[in-house]
């Protein structure tokens, strides 16, 4: 196979006309430069240069020869180049959002990578209506992991790529302190106070439903939209709350999680990317996510 640095060489003695020439511009020994082209020669079988005591000619192989390495050293070149700059997109920082209660899920898969793998990941923590506008053309994310409940209103452009992540189930979460309500049955549950999500969102929303559903019209004692300071709420024994199984976690000694096998309600965890910031790193990263 022939060598790029014969081929180099080769241009430059014919461009120059002598060996001595091509091996100061090279950095070589004029020695060294005969040694090349006489490898090149053999493993050829061609005859590029007419040798005499004071100088050496290049043959018209030789000249075709050189017009040739000219285009395939500029082809490697540009292979080189090109080789780089995806590895330079690929080692760039990886920026992500994700909603407040899927940081556990981040941080946990996190820490299982490896220090290199790791580093240059940046993320943005928000709810999911404020994530989405970031991955519009021009914005600094490159993908965002949200939630929808049920049919809600969030929405985001056909241009970005969906991936499902999960489906969270919700739990019905009742102060330690309340008398035990086993089998909580709908009708015990109807005239509980409940700590709701803020009117006119789409979580509350849904929620609505949920209770119209099974003819609750639950007593509100609260609304707050982060799930972290419903659970305080819930532990105070301010009331009762649908919550998240990732929002559950760690959940402090005087919450109770009650069986409720008829509510069977659900949001669905997924991933959106801009396809033009796809990279084998952030395909990596959400398949890590997913399991």
């Amino acid at each position: 196979m022939l060598k790029p640095e014969h081929l180099r060489t080769l241009r430059e003695v014919v461009q120059l006309g002598s060996f001595a020439a091509a091996a100061n511009r090279l950095g070589y020994t004029p020695s060294a430069v005969s040694q090349q082209m006489a490898a090149l020669e053999r493993q050829i079988g061609v005859k590029l240069f007419e040798r005499s005591a004071h100088s050496v000619l290049p043959t018209s192989a030789a000249e075709v020869l050189a017009r040739h390495a000219q285009t395939v050293l500029a082809d490697m070149e540009r292979m080189v180049a090109t080789v780089r700059a995806v590895h330079r997109n690929s080692e760039r920082q990886l920026h992500l959002g994700i909603f407040p209660s899927f940081a556990d899920v981040l941080t946990g898969v996190l820490r299982r990578m490896e220090p290199r793998d790791r580093a240059g990941i940046r993320v943005t923590v928000a709810e999911s209506s404020q994530l989405i506008p970031r991955l519009n053309a021009g914005g600094e994310m490159d993908a965002a992991i949200v939630y929808q409940v049920g049919n809600s209103g969030l929405s985001w452009p056909s241009a970005l790529g969906r991936r499902w992540i999960a489906e969270d189930r919700y739990k019905v979460v009742l102060p330690r302190r309340w008398p035990d309500l086993a089998p909580h049955r709908a009708e015990q549950l109807a005239d509980l106070p409940w700590i709701m999500h803020h009117p006119g969102s789409s979580d509350a929303l849904f929620f609505d439903s949920v209770f119209a559903r099974w003819g609750l019209r639950p007593r509100v004692a609260g609304h707050s939209d982060d799930f972290k300071i419903t659970m305080a709420m819930i532990e105070a024994g301010v009331g009762a709350a649908l919550v998240p199984d990732l929002a559950l976690r760690g959940h402090g000694p005087e919450a109770v999680v009650a069986d409720v096998p008829w509510l069977n309600t659900s949001r669905s965890i997924f991933a959106l990317a801009r396809p033009e910031r796809e990279t084998v790193r952030l395909r990596a990263l959400l398949d890590a996510l997913a399991v």
